[in-house]
């Protein structure tokens, strides 16, 4: 029983990457080897840098002396949820491990993204000091002149260029892209990169439910959200799934699997002006 149980935790690694290219918002991920394993299981250590400014410089003394400290702080994840499925005893392991990678692969494209993404997008642009604009959005002009004003509002606080990017409702970004004009393939090109990003998924709020999650009640619709990734604290623990032989299942014979997914999506309160978000009024 061992090795059958081996052999669907080797299916694992292939959930990662069925996160990876379904995700919209993975994009955002921070680099795993920054995050450590903190005192709990819903615990991650992340690294800050800290440095001094410019000072004067002395012809007698030379320079000022300055100072990096890289400090580690504790963040509590606010995503946790999971699910337990049931899978029929068939004639063999390997027969039910293609069963369950299925399953699984399904369950993490229809179910785990969207919600994952919804609920990223949401902390983002409801997060304490992110700038955010309610407007309608009736035509490409709007959209175009609102993009820009994302734009100033960026460049103006020294938000880096290179990296900004910009999640939208595939609907305003067609009206932009119908222009066709100088100006409006301009404007997205201030951006490194534009992603069309679903109604469903663009809240400024949602709620979750044991049967996955639904626009919050006094939530508004995002029309789009532009994000620095320096911006954002988000990692993603895709814990090993635990594993029930139906030998050990006192319910049915049947082989129980279940997925659980744990991480964090927040702010660094000082960088909060690398994050724009648009919602209609």
């Amino acid at each position: 029983m061992p090795n059958d149980i081996a052999l669907f935790k080797s299916c694992v690694p292939l959930l990662d990457e069925v996160y990876k290219e379904a995700s919209l918002t993975a994009v955002l991920d921070g680099a795993p080897e920054l995050a450590q394993p903190g005192a709990s299981a819903e615990e991650l250590v992340i690294p800050l840098m800290e440095m001094s400014g410019l000072a004067d410089y002395s012809r007698a003394s030379g320079y000022v002396q300055g100072d990096v400290t890289l400090t580690h702080q504790t963040v509590k994840c606010n995503f946790d949820r999971g699910r337990m499925f049931t899978v029929d005893a068939l004639d063999d392991a390997e027969t039910a491990g293609i069963a369950f990678g299925r399953l699984s692969g399904e369950f993490i494209r229809t179910r785990v993204v969207p919600e994952l993404d919804a609920f990223r997008l949401s902390r983002y642009a409801s997060f304490s000091g992110v700038h955010s604009v309610a407007q309608a959005l009736t035509n490409g002009g709007d959209v175009v002149d609102a993009l820009r004003a994302c734009v100033t509002y960026m460049d103006d606080r020294e938000v880096p260029y290179d990296g900004r990017i910009l999640f939208i409702l595939p609907g305003l970004r067609g009206l932009v892209e119908d222009l066709d004009t100088t100006k409006s393939r301009a404007v997205l090109s201030r951006f490194a990169q534009v992603i069309s990003v679903p109604q469903t998924r663009m809240y400024t709020g949602i709620t979750q439910t044991d049967s996955g999650f639904q626009k919050a009640a006094q939530a508004k619709d995002l029309s789009f959200l532009c994000v620095h990734p320096s911006a954002v604290i988000q990692f993603q623990k895709h814990l090993a799934p635990k594993i029930i032989s139906p030998e050990m299942n006192p319910d049915a014979d049947a082989w129980k699997f279940g997925y659980r997914s744990v991480g964090i999506a927040s702010v660094y309160r000082s960088k909060t002006d690398g994050i724009y978000a648009h919602s209609g009024v």
